[in-house]
């Protein structure tokens, strides 16, 4: 049997015939926190109420009371079922109220010590065995003693194991856990060497040896061997609707993605066309402006020239009629000095009919 399967777990370790059992696994894991250590334990038998009308009642895997009368709650985790943090301080607070009557003092009020075994990693630490208490934010001192949460993360444990970090011969707490972890279920997979060394190590500790014997009369009795069936597959149902859930929720982001990219892409190849658009736009505006401004310039050009031309015009004839009026002076001046007519046309380059036309003038 798989001692991570709650029903296995709680039929060796809560049961009133494997007490010392249990009192020395509690004491292997307390003793980190400097708790002194536990003589005797009471198991008790409590029933939690949902928290709604509708919510089905939880019980606890395994509370007992110390010979101190601290209540320590043992909860054993095969599956993630997530908010594990939130569920351990809700169950914390109502064993912590629990007591609590109609004229009691808070001061009787005793500390709950939640200790919470996981088939699963679940801190961002490498340790595979973290402890929390309330303490004061800088200077790190106790508030109380009333609260004690353990997490204990087998997946983290084993992987310690396999890098040789664990001497279950010197570290009691390292001993019992790798006892947890022997089984695996969920990997079909049994550590022959753990089970090996411990077997060795069981030689010299009774307890250990015990709770072999114990744990192989589970395995042995048919009975409970399919009631732990029964729990196995239970659990193993609750986790294969998660994983199903999980991986559904994986293709539906996959396919959330996958349309998103297609969005993206579309919207990539619009702003491209928009953007091959716009330039060819401007391309086109702009070859129109540069035409247009071609073609006001060769109209400006032809304007000048036109312009030019007349005025050269104008000039010229004002030139020829300034040479016609002194060529007509001159010939006036010879005719008057008596120069003949033939001769004054041809000094004067001015033809016989004006020049006999001055001559008619001056007379």
């Amino acid at each position: 049997m798989d001692l991570k399967i709650d029903f296995a777990f709680k039929a060796l370790f809560g049961n009133e015939k494997n007490k010392e059992i249990t009192v020395v696994f509690l004491n292997a894991i307390l003793q980190k926190a400097g708790r002194d250590p536990i003589q005797s334990i009471s198991f008790l038998n409590i029933e939690f109420s949902g928290e709604y009308k509708h919510d089905k009642s939880s019980r606890l895997d395994i509370l007992a009371i110390t010979d101190k009368k601290e209540q320590v709650n043992i909860e054993i985790q095969f599956s993630n079922e997530y908010d594990m943090v939130k569920r351990t301080i809700y169950y914390w607070s109502r064993i912590y109220a629990a007591p609590m009557k109609k004229g009691m003092s808070y001061r009787q009020l005793q500390p709950v010590i939640s200790i919470n075994i996981l088939n699963f990693p679940l801190l961002k630490t490498k340790k595979f065995h973290t402890i929390f208490h309330l303490k004061e934010q800088e200077e790190l001192f106790p508030l109380t003693d009333v609260m004690e949460l353990h997490f204990i993360e087998m997946s983290k444990l084993i992987q310690d194991w396999k890098e040789n970090k664990l001497d279950p011969w010197s570290d009691v707490l390292a001993r019992w856990l790798l006892m947890l972890g022997i089984v695996d279920q969920r990997d079909q997979t049994v550590y022959e060497k753990i089970y090996l060394e411990l077997e060795e190590i069981a030689m010299k500790d009774e307890t250990l040896k015990s709770a072999f014997n114990r744990w192989d009369e589970l395995s042995a009795t048919q009975e409970e061997r399919l009631e732990y069936e029964a729990r196995l597959k239970d659990l193993l149902d609750k986790e294969s609707v998660v994983i199903e859930a999980e991986l559904r929720k994986q293709e539906v982001r996959a396919e959330m993605e996958a349309r998103n990219q297609e969005l993206r892409a579309e919207m990539e190849a619009r702003n491209q066309e928009m953007q091959a658009e716009m330039q060819a736009r401007n391309q086109e505006m702009q070859a129109e402006m540069q035409a247009r401004n071609q073609k006001a310039l060769a109209e400006a050009e032809a304007r000048n020239q036109e312009a030019l031309a007349k005025a050269k015009a104008e000039a010229e004839a004002t030139k020829q009629k300034a040479v016609q009026q002194m060529n007509e002076q001159f010939a006036l001046k010879l005719l008057e000095r008596g120069t003949n007519i033939e001769t004054t046309s041809e000094l004067t380059g001015l033809p016989l009919q004006a020049i006999e036309a001055l001559n008619r003038k001056r007379s």
